[in-house]
């Protein structure tokens, strides 16, 4: 690929493929916890929550650019404050992965909490009535049952992140070598003469890459309904 790809398209790719493992990376523990807490807690702002982890899917995505702009930018509340910690975010390939994050967190969450939804609690219980703490229940009884889904949901917040345009280009902008991922060269390539070669070459890549996702994701999704079945 690295031959049949330019310079500037192959060092899009590989920018968009840092951004999308680091987005995923740091939304994975997090996911989890608010994928559990929907699923297993009951208790007040339950469905304030929801609304709140699920917007950036009904929101367009250059609103959630804007206010991310808004608070992580150079003059926002929490910009400043990363700023004086040596944490750059506004304009910078860490910004474009923290949009990216985001807009791939509500996927990744569905995901693991359809799991969680899918295990029987009376199995936990169990656990939990032959000695065994919270953690330990989770750690080697729930959290077993849910890896498939998890894996299923951390593929596709991964293809969300490698295929994030609108938020990113709002909130980093368009910076080749910084901020320029996979969908912002493609449109940029598109407003240059000459540049319709390689924005193609660059939207085969990330079909592919989109296309794959969904296949992993699928037979992870068929993984876990034949486990829920025997249980």
């Amino acid at each position: 690929m690295n031959g049949w790809l330019g310079p500037e398209e192959w060092q899009a790719v590989m920018l968009s493929l840092k951004v999308a493992f680091w987005a995923v990376a740091g939304a994975l523990p997090f996911g989890i916890l608010a994928a559990y807490a929907l699923a297993r807690w009951q208790f007040w702002g339950r469905e304030f929550l929801n609304i709140i982890i699920h917007l950036p899917l009904v929101l367009p995505p250059v609103v959630t650019g804007y206010l991310l702009l808004l608070s992580f930018g150079t003059q926002g509340a929490v910009g400043q404050v990363l700023q004086k910690l040596g944490i750059v975010v506004a304009f910078h390939w860490t910004g474009a992965a923290l949009a990216a994050a985001i807009m791939a967190f509500p996927l990744f969450v569905r995901a693991v909490r359809l799991s969680l939804e899918a295990v029987d609690p009376k199995l936990e219980q169990a656990a939990s009535t032959l000695g065994a703490s919270g953690a330990r229940v989770f750690l080697t009884v729930t959290l077993p049952l849910i890896a498939p889904g998890i894996l299923a949901g951390a593929v596709l917040a991964f293809a969300k992140a490698m295929g994030e345009f609108g938020a990113t280009i709002t909130f980093v902008s368009n910076i080749p070598g910084q901020t320029r991922t996979l969908p912002s060269a493609v449109y940029a390539f598109l407003q240059v003469p000459g540049g319709e070669a390689s924005a193609m070459r660059l939207v085969v890549v990330s079909i592919i890459i989109a296309c794959g996702a969904l296949i992993v994701s699928e037979l992870l999704a068929r993984r876990v309904a034949k486990r829920v079945g025997r249980l």
